[in-house]
């Protein structure tokens, strides 16, 4: 007799094991497909990449791209990933609910009723999305979670050497699309030493040094003695070309040389990048597609103007040769100038307070900036 109890309770040992090894083995089935068919949507979503793409989180390349440009249609499927991710969780519930309670004696047949279920739910999951919006119910996905800041923020670290995101416009102010600025030319740290002698420099260096006196060899006039030295009561002189006398010498005089100051290659273009990132990080530096207008009259330039929020004076940098109906539009307006990009320099960027680049002039001053430096 107790060796029969001891035989029996062998058996519900053995059962009970049985029934839990069941229930991990179909917890962790359901969780294999569970993943898999979101991995295989996020595929589907994002295309052949769906290491850097997975679920609705989006891995940018850039730091400053908002949600706001990467496109409605991204946008559309990070919302149905995600709203589709919340039914699978509560699918999963449901599933883990249905194998949760205790097993009858026939454990294979409740655990392929169970992953049958959990299958038709995971299967009907992608037919069970749709796309938010900003009316839609409540148990939609938040949608002021999805940030929408500017471009590039004024809270952001400056000197990061990061790449910053401009938007391209033009003179009619349509969209182009947009472009991205080197860090290591429009993100430096800002040097306000570095700029001062910059511009000494450059203020020294572009001086003519025409500047010419008369010694008093080279005044024109006799060097006979004008009077006696004694009997005159007057005082003694040898000539009348002194620099006493009027139409005379002047001593010590000025005489023609040159101001430049020595400056490293290399502190030169530091100083152009930092002028550069500070227009950048004041929101001063605005990109054009091309700067062609469709007239030369001077009110295209005028009305584009008018449109500016706290601009005083304007510097336009143009890539290549100079548009002859640009340079018209703009010859009468003091507080426009045009430039190009070979002779950008720090003094001209610091006279004025917003800067005006085209795309290839913005491509010529980086590849002039990554150029190697002759020895």
């Amino acid at each position: 007799m107790f060796e029969e109890e001891e035989l029996q309770s062998k058996r519900n040992n053995n059962l009970r094991q049985s029934k839990s090894l069941i229930g991990s083995l179909s917890l962790s089935l359901s969780l294999f497909f569970f993943f898999f068919l979101c991995f295989f949507q996020s595929f589907q979503s994002y295309g052949p990449r769906p290491c850097r793409r997975f679920f609705f989180f989006t891995v940018h390349h850039r730091r400053f791209v908002t949600d706001e440009q990467i496109g409605p249609r991204v946008l559309e499927s990070k919302e149905m990933a995600a709203r589709s991710i919340i039914r699978s969780f509560g699918s999963l519930t449901a599933l883990g609910r249905n194998s949760s309670p205790n097993f009858s004696a026939n454990g294979l047949s409740s655990l392929s009723s169970d992953l049958k279920c959990g299958m038709a739910l995971l299967s009907n999951r992608k037919l069970s999305t749709s796309i938010l919006t900003p009316d839609s119910s409540g148990d939609a996905f938040p949608y002021d979670l999805l940030t929408k800041k500017t471009l590039i923020s004024p809270e952001r670290t400056l000197g990061q050497y990061q790449d910053l995101v401009i938007p391209v416009t033009n003179f009619q102010n349509e969209d182009k699309g947009f472009m991205v600025l080197a860090g290591d030319v429009f993100d430096v740290p800002i040097r306000k030493d570095i700029i001062h002698n910059v511009v000494r420099w450059q203020l020294a260096k572009r001086q003519q040094g025409t500047h010419s006196t008369k010694t008093l060899s080279e005044v024109s006039g006799t060097g006979r003695k004008p009077w006696n030295q004694k009997g005159t009561g007057r005082a003694r002189h040898g000539t009348l070309r002194g620099p006493q006398f009027r139409g005379g010498c002047v001593m010590h005089g000025p005489k023609p040389r040159s101001h430049a100051i020595k400056m490293n290659k290399q502190v030169r273009r530091l100083g152009l990048k930092i002028a550069l990132t500070a227009r950048a990080a004041e929101g001063k530096l605005l990109v054009f597609d091309d700067l062609s207008l469709p007239t030369h009259k001077t009110k295209n330039i005028v009305n584009y103007y008018n449109q500016m929020d706290n601009t005083k004076k304007v510097l336009i940098v143009e890539g290549g040769p100079i548009d002859e109906k640009l340079k018209l539009a703009t010859q009468n307006l003091h507080y426009v100038n045009i430039i190009p990009s070979i002779g950008l320099n720090v003094y001209s960027i610091l006279l004025h307070d917003t800067l005006v680049m085209s795309r290839d002039a913005l491509n010529r001053i980086v590849e002039r900036m990554h150029t190697p430096i002759n020895r």
